[in-house]
């Protein structure tokens, strides 16, 4: 945590410090940099030959990165991170017709805090990074040539927002409980594993069903890519993709186990539920009615289905809407999109969960409906991607930051109790 005398610094202040500190070669574009009330563009960024600055960040050819997935050749990054839905078919979510709009703050920040900042993007492969307390915006930063009007790809926190699908569709009714299976839903599943794994149990990632997240290479996984998204295996479609995967080696709702196909169960499970694609369920009970400001997309299989766990593609901003949705326990400005009950549940453990706290599940995070938990007494989670992607959430203070990146570093998690000592 900071400490010492904290020095008050205006955001003017603090943007030109930013500015005038060499990052990486990075220097910020004219108009933003001058302007305290909007973000900062820089057009490169640490280790930018890497990450192919050189070629002027290219995108991948579609045809190769289809075949190859995901993740790409550092050098392919940042075109491919910030391009996704131009290389693989997506299905688009609509803004809304009103967009909601963030303020602009000028918050007091102390001199060791914009240092610290600083600090960080001259260190880390960074493309965007947003700070937001409630419905202001305090510090907005993109790298490698990066903008606002990018969608980032965000790898896979897409999984928590189908955790924050099912819990509306289970307030609405077309999901009578998350401990009713998956088969309950889906006719495919009858008879499977999966098809017998409580929809609860799916959103905690402890259906006890066998699936090799990063086995052997990513063995499960790749056999999933190519067989769903593809449609270039043996089994033929979204439901015999995923049924194939049919070995229990633990009783559900008893081991936590990370495992990208469980969403997809669940991706599944809504489709059938609602009668409509998951996009359009996310467009109608989400993304219209937290003001999003951009058009998304998302991710589709070969047989059209959303890709559950990977392939949602969003500006910054209205990765930040959704964590202020978050932040207010699903309450909107006044209205409750995502009941506040099903937060408390998606966000916390029960005593009979022992197995989901944190330093149970994971070594020093815990789990709950597709979400992680962050350690100590204060109520704190987030939205995790591989490669760096980051929504942070702190409910007490309605403080949330947003971070897409082109690798993973755990230095994220101290950044953001730093955030949380500044401004929480």
């Amino acid at each position: 945590m900071l400490s010492g005398p904290k020095y008050i610094l205006s955001r003017r202040a603090a943007l030109a410090g930013l500015a005038a500190t060499a990052i990486s070669g990075s220097i910020p574009l004219g108009a933003a940099a001058e302007d305290s009330a909007g973000p900062v563009f820089s057009p490169s960024g640490p280790d930018a030959e890497r990450y192919g600055a050189a070629r002027g960040f290219p995108v991948p050819d579609a045809g190769l990165a289809r075949q190859q997935g995901n993740p790409y050749e550092p050098g392919y990054r940042v075109g491919a991170f910030s391009h996704f839905d131009e290389i693989y078919p997506t299905r688009p979510i609509k803004r809304a017709v009103t967009p909601w709009s963030f303020r602009r703050a000028q918050p007091d920040m102390s001199d060791s805090f914009r240092r610290r900042v600083t600090d960080y993007l001259a260190r880390n492969p960074v493309t965007g990074l947003l700070i937001a307390k409630d419905d202001e915006i305090l510090f907005e930063h993109y790298q490698y040539g990066r903008t606002d009007r990018d969608r980032m790809l965000s790898q896979s926190m897409v999984k928590s927002i189908m955790g924050m699908l099912i819990g509306i569709a289970v307030s609405e009714g077309a999901i009578k409980s998350v401990d009713d299976t998956a088969e309950t839903y889906v006719p495919g599943f009858k008879g499977t594993e999966y098809g017998k794994t409580p929809i609860r149990d799916l959103l905690h990632m402890s259906s006890g069903v066998e699936f090799g997240e990063e086995r052997d290479g990513g063995r499960d996984l790749n056999r999933l890519w190519i067989d769903m998204v593809l449609g270039l295996g043996g089994a033929r479609g979204t439901v015999n993709s995923i049924a194939q995967f049919n070995r229990r080696i633990a009783p559900s709702g008893t081991r936590y186990y990370y495992a990208s196909i469980e969403p997809d169960v669940i991706g599944v499970v809504l489709h059938s539920a609602v009668n409509k694609s998951v996009s359009a369920y996310l467009q109608e009970k989400l993304w219209q009615p937290i003001g999003a400001e951009a058009d998304a997309t998302w991710l589709l299989d070969a047989e059209g289905y959303e890709v559950a766990h990977f392939g949602f593609n969003a500006v910054l901003r209205d990765y930040a809407r959704l964590g202020r949705l978050l932040a207010h326990d699903g309450a909107w400005d006044g209205r409750q999109i995502i009941p506040g009950q099903w937060m408390t549940d998606a966000t916390t453990v029960r005593a009979s969960d022992v197995y989901l706290q944190p330093g149970k599940s994971m070594r020093d995070f815990g789990y709950g409906y597709l979400l992680w938990l962050l350690p100590g007494s204060r109520r704190q989670f987030a939205l995790v991607g591989d490669l760096g992607q980051r929504i942070c959430i702190d409910p007490a203070s309605k403080l949330v930051m947003v971070q897409t990146a082109l690798e993973t570093r755990a230095e994220v998690w101290r950044l953001w109790a730093d955030v949380v000592e500044q401004f929480g």
